[in-house]
């Protein structure tokens, strides 16, 4: 009997999800969870696939565990928690694979290399993705390891779309537009596929809509193209990220405020988007709970300009079919869903309210030219199904 872990892991949590494979070619969700507040005070919960939750742990005064630290005590307990299941292999979301990965691949010394050249491009996430891969190397030295990037479901979109305005020798060196949340929008567009696969087949704009957030302009299940670019900076408006900025503020603060180029970073990475903005919180449901000026303001920005990239992509399909709204606040905010969708009754999107406000599946009202979906995503299940495909590779 096996089972297969999934790894997502940032600068302060790590999301996983264990899937046994009783059947081979269909992962069942036996648990998933997070451990989060590392570097404060670390805790864990994990639940089983129906919702009950299976342990609930804190670490006091455990502000100096590494994440190796906390994988070590994870792995104790997911292998106690399956059983005779022996886990074999390990999922690991990577954010960014570059131009040379558009697909799934085993983890040895040479790729641990290349992707450790990629953490400039992506200092949030990539360097936690790579340092979960090695903590695990250190406890299972000979688990495989399968690295799932965020950046590869974009790979095959129109050349147009990858370019920036720039030279060609820095487009030739890599500077172009990658597009992330990749695991997610792939996730999306196979369940679109199997529960609407009229509208999979035509012009579909999915809406990541987070702490990060993107849009996705998919053809056929293809992507298109993308709000998020060189990094994951660009586009919408996120909880700390800005989205995309005038090139000469960057600029600006740097020969004329003086801010150096790790306070620039800081600044647009961390202190910006919604939490910026309000001065508040990054968490939606907080703002949204704020009855301050700042609060709503934040959220204002945050539909406009989701709205103004829905038109972009709309012109990059050259017309829409299907809304999908997805992620954290895509699935569970209301509010936001039909601000977005006020603004783009010009496209003859119309939403059904009693629908909207339950988070049903299909949201918009009977008269609407464009169907407008809320599809839960599931990052961690794409990376088992690649996980499975890997070792099925290696088998044979």
């Amino acid at each position: 009997m096996k089972a297969v872990v999934s790894l997502n892991a940032g600068s302060s949590s790590i999301k996983f999800a264990l899937f046994t494979l009783d059947d081979p070619s269909v992962p069942l969700l036996a648990a998933s969870g997070k451990i989060e507040k590392i570097g404060i005070e670390p805790s864990l919960r994990a639940q089983s696939a129906a919702g009950s939750v299976l342990v609930e742990r804190t670490w006091p005064g455990g502000a100096d565990l590494t994440h190796a630290d906390l994988l070590k005590d994870l792995f104790a307990w997911a292998i106690d928690h399956l059983g005779d299941r022996e886990v074999v292999a390990i999922g690991h979301r990577v954010v960014h694979g570059g131009t040379q990965f558009a697909a799934p691949a085993l983890v040895d010394d040479a790729l641990l290399a290349e992707l450790e050249t990629l953490c400039p491009l992506a200092p949030l996430h990539q360097p936690h993705n790579l340092a979960a891969i090695r903590a695990v190397r250190s406890l299972r030295p000979h688990l495989p390891q399968v690295a799932c990037f965020d950046t590869a479901f974009h790979h095959g979109k129109p050349e147009v779309a990858s370019r920036m305005a720039l030279p060609r020798e820095f487009h030739d060196r890599g500077v172009r537009r990658y597009g992330f949340h990749g695991l997610s929008y792939e996730y999306i567009a196979a369940e679109l596929g199997r529960i609407a696969p009229d509208l999979a087949a035509g012009r579909v704009i999915a809406a990541h809509l987070g702490n990060g957030a993107s849009l996705c302009a998919m053809a056929n299940g293809q992507s298109i193209d993308t709000t998020m670019g060189f990094t994951a900076l660009d586009g919408l408006m996120m909880g700390t990220r800005c989205g995309s900025l005038d090139p000469g503020v960057v600029l600006y603060l740097q020969s004329e405020l003086g801010l150096s180029v790790s306070e620039v970073e800081d600044l647009l990475y961390r202190r910006s988007g919604l939490l910026g903005v309000s001065g508040i919180s990054s968490d939606m449901r907080t703002l949204s709970a704020n009855e301050s000026q700042a609060a709503a303001e934040a959220i204002e920005l945050f539909v406009w300009k989701a709205a103004r990239e829905f038109g972009a992509m709309t012109a990059s399909l050259q017309g829409v079919d299907a809304l999908v709204f997805t992620a954290g606040i895509g699935e569970n905010h209301a509010g936001v869903r039909n601000g977005i969708c006020k603004r783009l009754e010009w496209l003859g999107v119309r939403l059904d309210d009693r629908a909207n406000e339950a988070n049903d599946f299909r949201i918009s009202a009977p008269e609407s030219q464009v169907a407008v979906l809320v599809i839960p995503t599931d990052e961690e299940r794409m990376i088992a199904m690649h996980t499975i495909a890997a070792l099925n590779r290696m088998a044979g």
